[in-house]
């Protein structure tokens, strides 16, 4: 047994190979503890410390090192959003299109005697149909108005529209829209542009209209270009500026990777180019 009375600790003596229990000795505790710390190393007595430090961050890395689920969601995502956006854009066009198909079918079943009235029915069930036939009636069109005869038709098509009093201003209106935007010869919406916008400073991307003309022209002047500044990440609203020439960059992408730089709001950008030209 060990005791420890007025400072003195008693420490039995004993020899592995005697049975017996000799006489305690009496030692100093400060000799007794001085000797015990000198026979433990100090780098014994650091190693718990450094357990105690070590082993939270082995055990944060080891849990850091699981299986990275929020990335794997991420990628997943990114890799089937594009698809599921494309398709729900293409569903809701086929829809959009059957719905025209399915009013015109039910125009003519009105129109129709009651005999004829189930054979228009049973188009109404096929899904698709619609996109066909637009296709095909656009196609149609496309291919009868570009001959002479085509031409004729389709002039006095355009003068018969202008004469109705409240439709002729809509569908003038339209037209000029349409044929801005999809002649081949129309330099509307061809070229993307860098311009400085709502302030000097900030550069925002835009789209070349044209050139001011008529009255707007005289008071400009011929150094001016029309753009378009689409918002983000709806480009179909924006703001309509004449700019001077000399205060916008044109750029070397191409319109649809200026368009998805801006819808995407410059989170993907577009390929760069080695020169830029000045405009």
């Amino acid at each position: 047994m060990r005791r420890i009375s007025r400072g003195v600790v008693l420490v039995p003596l004993r020899h592995p190979k005697r049975q017996r229990l000799q006489q305690c000795q009496p030692r100093p505790m400060h000799r007794l503890l001085g000797q015990r710390q000198q026979q433990v190393p100090q780098s014994h007595l650091l190693l718990p410390l450094a357990a105690l430090v070590v082993a939270p961050a082995t055990v944060d890395v080891s849990m850091k090192a699981s299986v990275p689920i929020k990335k794997y969601l991420l990628t997943g995502l990114l890799v089937w959003l594009p698809l599921a956006i494309t398709i729900w854009v293409l569903l809701w066009l086929m829809g959009l299109l059957d719905g025209i198909f399915i009013a015109l079918l039910t125009a003519m079943q009105a129109v129709s005697p009651d005999s004829v009235v189930g054979f228009w029915e049973q188009f109404k069930h096929i899904p698709g149909l619609g996109v066909v036939l637009v296709f095909g009636g656009l196609l149609v069109s496309g291919a009868l108005v570009s001959n002479v005869a085509g031409r004729w038709w389709l002039n006095h098509w355009h003068g018969l529209m202008a004469k109705i009093p409240v439709f002729k201003s809509i569908y003038n209106s339209v037209k000029k829209v349409s044929d801005t935007l999809f002649s081949s010869n129309g330099n509307a919406f061809r070229t993307a542009l860098l311009v400085q916008y709502p302030r000097a400073g900030c550069w925002t991307i835009a789209f070349q209209t044209g050139s001011p003309d008529g009255e707007v022209a005289h008071h400009l002047g011929d150094d001016f270009v029309s753009v378009y500044v689409p918002t983000t990440p709806n480009p179909t609203s924006g703001f309509f500026l004449m700019l001077p020439r000399a205060d916008v960059i044109q750029l070397r992408m191409s319109v649809d990777e200026a368009l998805t730089y801006v819808i995407s709001m410059g989170s993907v950008a577009p390929t760069a180019t080695v020169s830029v030209a000045h405009k």
